[in-house]
């Protein structure tokens, strides 16, 4: 599948194929409470866990943040400066600093 995998420890216990496991049921994982429908996303700079109940307000967020950064990529493509895409300036003049 090629999905990337990580891992915080290794253990050698095999898996038990006598009982049942447990379905729908929440789990901790990495320190997060994780529901039976809740939302997974990965890539290779990690993961974030969604709940379910708000996965397309998170999915138009996430489609908004990546107009954003296309605008910001293309001001920046053709030579602005990201001192002047985030309005760095006056703030870097109220620290008393002369960009050149």
């Amino acid at each position: 599948m090629q999905f990337p995998v990580w891992s915080r420890a290794v253990s050698s216990q095999g898996t038990a194929k006598a009982t049942l496991g447990s379905v729908n049921v929440g789990v901790v994982c990495g320190g997060a409470y994780i529901e039976a429908g809740d939302v997974i996303i990965a890539d290779d700079d990690g993961v974030v866990v969604e709940k379910r109940a708000i996965a397309s307000e998170v999915v138009a967020a996430s489609e908004q943040r990546i107009l954003k950064e296309e605008a910001t990529r293309e001001r920046l493509a053709r030579g602005e400066l990201g001192l002047d895409i985030y309005g760095l300036r006056s703030k870097i003049a109220e620290l008393g600093i002369k960009y050149l």
